[in-house]
C-alpha cells in the first residue's frame, strides 16, 4: 500500500495514483532518483530538511518541473502470518538545483569498467571467493542471479540505450560487492581483515551507486537539456 502525505492542498495523506495526479498538475514532468548515504548526498539538491529525511531513507525522489519531492517511510502491518508493507512518501518542498555528484552516462560507464575490474580484484586478493562448500555455494548464487537478470527490461521503453548498460554493468558490480561483504565467504574473519574488506570495497560501492542513478535519471537529464 502507497500513500502520500504532505500535498500541497491535501490535509491529509491520499493515494499514489492521486498524488502523482495533482503533482503533474502543480508542474512536474519527471521525477530524479537520489541513493543517498552517510557523507554522500548523492542526487539530493537540498534543502536541509528534505536532504536530512532522504539521507535517513536512503533514498528519495526529486521532482523535475516544480519544487517537490518525495521520501519513502516503510514499515510492516497486520499479524503474523499476514503481514503486508505500507509505504507513506513525505512530500516536501526541494530546491531547485542540479542534484549532488551524478555522473553523465558516458563517465558513469568508464568509472564503471575501472570499478568492476577492481571489485575482481579485491575478491581476489582478500580470499572472499575462497574455496569450500560455502564459497561455491556464493559463487552459484552469484552466477544464479546474473543469468536470472540476463535479457530482463530494467528500464521502461524510452531510455537511450546507454542507459540501460550503464545500469546492468552497476547492478553486476552491485552483485560482486554483495558477494565480497558477506559474512563467512573465504578468509577474511579477524577485525582487520574485515575493516580490510570494507575499505577496498567502499569505494566501488560509492562508484556503483552514482551510476545507478545516472542511469535512472537519464531520460530527465535528456528533457533537461532539450528545455535548456
Amino acid at each position: 500500500m502507497h500513500r502520500v502525505e504532505g500535498l500541497p492542498g491535501e490535509p491529509g495523506p491520499v493515494g499514489l495514483t492521486l498524488a502523482l495526479g495533482r503533482l503533474r498538475r502543480l508542474g512536474i514532468t519527471g521525477y530524479r532518483v537520489a541513493l543517498p548515504a552517510p557523507g554522500h548526498p548523492l542526487g539530493l539538491s537540498g534543502p536541509p530538511e528534505f536532504n536530512a529525511a532522504a539521507l535517513e531513507a536512503e533514498e528519495a525522489v526529486v521532482g523535475f518541473g516544480a519544487p517537490y519531492g518525495l521520501v519513502p517511510e516503510v514499515s510492516e502491518a497486520g499479524p503474523e502470518g499476514d503481514v503486508h508493507v505500507e509505504v507513506v512518501w513525505r512530500c516536501l518542498p526541494v530546491r531547485e538545483a542540479p542534484p549532488a555528484d551524478v555522473p553523465s552516462l558516458g563517465e558513469a560507464e568508464r568509472e564503471l569498467a575501472e570499478a568492476l575490474r577492481e571489485a575482481t580484484e579485491a575478491l581476489t586478493r582478500l580470499d572472499v571467493a575462497g574455496s569450500g562448500p560455502v564459497a561455491d555455494a556464493a559463487r552459484d548464487a552469484y552466477r544464479a542471479r546474473a543469468e536470472a537478470s540476463a535479457g530482463r527490461e530494467v528500464l521502461a521503453p524510452g531510455y537511450p540505450g546507454r542507459a540501460v548498460r550503464v545500469l546492468e554493468l552497476a547492478q553486476r558490480v552491485g552483485l560482486l560487492i554483495s558477494l565480497a561483504s558477506g559474512h563467512g565467504h573465504g578468509g577474511a574473519v579477524s577485525a582487520s581483515e574485515m575493516a580490510a574488506r570494507g575499505a577496498a570495497l567502499r569505494p566501488v560501492e560509492r562508484v556503483a551507486r552514482r551510476a545507478q542513478v545516472a542511469a535512472y535519471n537519464a531520460w530527465v537529464e535528456e528533457r533537461e537539456r532539450e528545455r535548456g
